[in-house]
């Protein structure tokens, strides 16, 4: 198994696949851990669902202009080329961040409450995603290509090398952002009121905590799937919590076992030609039970 492990490392997409899912398993861990406490963790869900129905966009655009390219119009005939070239991020992260934030203002409106939003704007997105899919299908296999962003696909295999330094400079701005205002986010998490009382914009912090679930969901996609975002924000977290009790021992600990998990579930995703979604979240799920009786033999002694 050793020896397999080691030739799927000799060729370049498997280790850029490592990469990119590592670094996700730990932004998503770092950010986790503040949307649980907040009671939020469900802006992840949200937001996937948003991320779905713009991935539906790029789908519709690139078939639109293709269809367009197919006559003797050159100014669309090169459009269609620089869309092929360009990864659907660029068109799935703008609407993803402008979603978190219209979630955010809208959830503050006294006239529609904070899960109310949620819901309207998550269940919206993904059915008009997944009506643009089924009206402009770019394959006979509409239900294939459904679920394959549902709940994840081999796409993380055959990353490009542009697609993998985007991801890492991504990633990058989320640990650095997360670090700098490290303070400000414990402050906001525990206590907003208390915050805002000693100066802290807690609203502008809030504002930041949804764009950085917002590239984390956009990052997210290509591994695990718009459907099981979610799991990958809030089970290491909750793994966490029934060990540690301070928040950076939390924040720690949850940041080992997402990143531990992510690498499980890729060697046996590749090993065992299972999921890299599933296989994912399933090692997630393993390591809260783990950790549930960890706590549970420790609180006995």
């Amino acid at each position: 198994m050793i020896d397999k492990i080691l030739y799927y490392f000799e060729f370049p997409l498997v280790r850029y696949a490592f990469i990119v899912g590592l670094l996700i398993a730990l932004c998503s861990s770092l950010l986790g851990v503040t949307l649980v406490l907040k009671r939020f963790s469900f802006i992840g869900d949200g937001l996937s669902h948003v991320a779905f129905g713009a991935m539906s966009v790029a789908t519709v655009t690139d078939v639109t202009i293709k269809q367009v390219a197919s006559g003797d119009n050159g100014f669309a005939r090169w459009l269609s080329e620089t869309i092929e070239k360009t990864n659907s991020m660029v068109i799935v992260l703008p609407i993803t961040l402008i979603a978190a934030i219209l979630l955010l203002r809208t959830g503050q409106n006294t006239k529609i409450k904070g899960d109310a939003a949620l819901a309207m704007i998550s269940v919206g997105s993904l059915a008009a995603g997944y009506m643009l899919i089924n009206m402009f299908s770019a394959s006979a296999n509409v239900t294939g290509d459904v679920c394959s962003t549902l709940f994840g696909s081999t796409s993380i295999l055959t990353l490009t090398l542009s697609e993998v330094w985007l991801s890492v400079g991504l990633a990058a701005a989320v640990i650095a952002v997360f670090l700098i205002f490290y303070k400000q986010i414990f402050a906001v998490t525990f206590d907003e009121s208390f915050a805002q009382a000693t100066g802290v914009k807690a609203n502008g912090y809030n504002l930041l905590i949804a764009v950085i679930t917002a590239l984390i969901v956009v990052l997210a996609m290509n591994l695990v799937g718009s459907l099981l975002i979610s799991a990958l924000i809030i089970f290491p977290a909750l793994s966490a919590m029934r060990l540690f009790k301070s928040f950076k021992g939390v924040i720690i600990c949850s940041a080992v076992i997402s990143v531990v998990c992510a690498a499980s579930g890729l060697l046996a995703s590749i090993l065992f030609s299972t999921p890299v979604g599933s296989t994912i979240v399933t090692a997630d799920m393993a390591a809260f039970f783990i950790f549930t009786i960890l706590s549970k033999i420790l609180r006995r002694s």
